[in-house]
């Protein structure tokens, strides 16, 4: 049981960078799994990004050499750094968190993961 908080969120330019980070307010990420989603306006909840418990990833294709996932244990924090932003990336990002007892292994759909955040919003304008 993990209790998760974004921040980091927030407006910018298109071709900018952003840092999202998810924290434990409660618990801890060890043998969790993590992942990112987001939600546009009017559209479907999509998967963005997945890191294991050790730190294998994986990525969307929207975003893959654009996104960069990582984790840090020690400090109960995963990251989304988000380079060369466009239009279309702007959504509520929402971070999640599953317990697994396999220490390298991913999951990209969200019925996957029992606990979410509450989202921060990205904005990016044109």
């Amino acid at each position: 049981q993990v209790q998760l908080v974004e921040s980091g969120g927030g407006l910018v330019q298109a071709g900018g960078s952003l840092r999202l980070s998810c924290a434990a307010s409660r618990g801890t990420f060890s043998s969790n799994a993590m992942g990112w989603f987001r939600q546009a306006p009017g559209k479907e909840r999509e998967f963005v990004a997945a890191i294991s418990w050790t730190g294998n990833t994986y990525y969307a294709d929207s975003v893959k050499g654009r996104f960069s996932i990582s984790r840090d244990n020690a400090k109960n924090t995963m990251y989304l750094v988000m380079n060369s932003l466009k239009p279309e990336d702007t959504a509520v990002y929402y971070c999640a968190a599953r317990t697994v007892t396999s220490p390298g292994v991913v999951f990209a759909a969200d019925y996957d993961y029992s606990d979410w955040g509450q989202g921060t919003q990205v904005t990016v304008s044109s």
